[in-house]
């Protein structure tokens, strides 16, 4: 192995130094014209490595920069104010989110061991909707099934204005982003049509400027919507998930209730 390795760098050596010899011969014959290829080989290379060292931020920021900051300026704010109030949600769905399974079986432990207010207190150091629920339905125990069921109603009509409190807004942004970057385009092509009716000819250079700028207000606009669908699709799965957890726990605090309500009468 070794010395198969010495032969292939021996022949490596001997082929680099073939080639040198043949590049300069030819520098003596042609110089000028092996300087200017070089030359041009050079700026194209460091044209290509420039690019490949720019990276997907470097880019983005000089596409964003490019559109003006008129229309992108507004884009971008919307995306800042959405993802603002999408992580707001999050968080509060996520610190909202029990286990409701094992908060009814505490309640219902509670219940039959101490009664209505260690059931009560049992919510009260429980955070979530859930838990908010059955505190309200508890603390109308003492009327009758009736007035439970309809505190546990309204409620949770309450606690689920709390968790879609300003997911409209989100929807919002949603819209409006790719609406802003549309109106972008529509604008930055009639400038392009005013310069071409100003200078009386259809000119590339003319118009491709204006027409980049006025598709770039369309990119950036679409990525924003599509980023902040992401987080609202997730937030109203959240939700969906959170109101079908009250809606169960709901029913099954009143069949606790009528169970204990039957078990005091016995």
């Amino acid at each position: 192995m070794k010395r198969l390795f010495s032969i292939l760098v021996i022949a490596a050596i001997t082929v680099l130094g073939a080639y040198n010899l043949q590049a300069a011969n030819s520098a003596n014959t042609l110089p000028g014209t092996i300087v200017t290829f070089v030359q041009d080989e050079e700026a194209a290379a460091g044209d290509e490595l420039e690019e490949e060292e720019l990276g997907f931020h470097q880019e983005l920021k000089k596409r964003f920069i490019e559109g003006g900051p008129a229309f992108m300026g507004i884009v971008l704010l919307c995306l800042i104010l959405g993802l603002a109030i999408a992580i707001e949600r999050i968080i509060f769905l996520n610190l909202s989110t029990t286990n409701t399974r094992k908060l009814a079986q505490n309640v219902e432990d509670a219940l039959n061991s101490g009664g209505i207010e260690a059931a009560k207190e049992v919510c009260r150091n429980t955070k979530g909707p859930v838990a908010s629920i059955y505190y309200q339905g508890l603390d109308r125990a003492d009327e009758s099934i009736e007035a439970a069921e309809k505190a546990v109603v309204a409620y949770g009509g309450v606690q689920m204005g709390q968790l879609e409190k300003n997911v409209s807004w989100v929807s919002l942004f949603i819209a409006l982003a790719p609406m802003l970057g549309f109106m972008g385009t529509v604008i930055g092509m009639i400038q392009a049509f005013d310069r071409i009716e100003a200078a009386g000819d259809m000119q590339p250079s003319l118009v491709a400027g204006g027409i980049k700028v006025a598709l770039l207000t369309t990119v950036f606009g679409l990525i924003v919507a599509i980023i902040l669908q992401i987080f609202y699709n997730y937030i109203i799965a959240k939700i969906d998930s959170i109101v079908n957890d009250m809606e169960d726990a709901s029913i099954l605090l009143i069949d606790m209730l009528v169970a204990y309500k039957n078990k005091k009468r016995i």
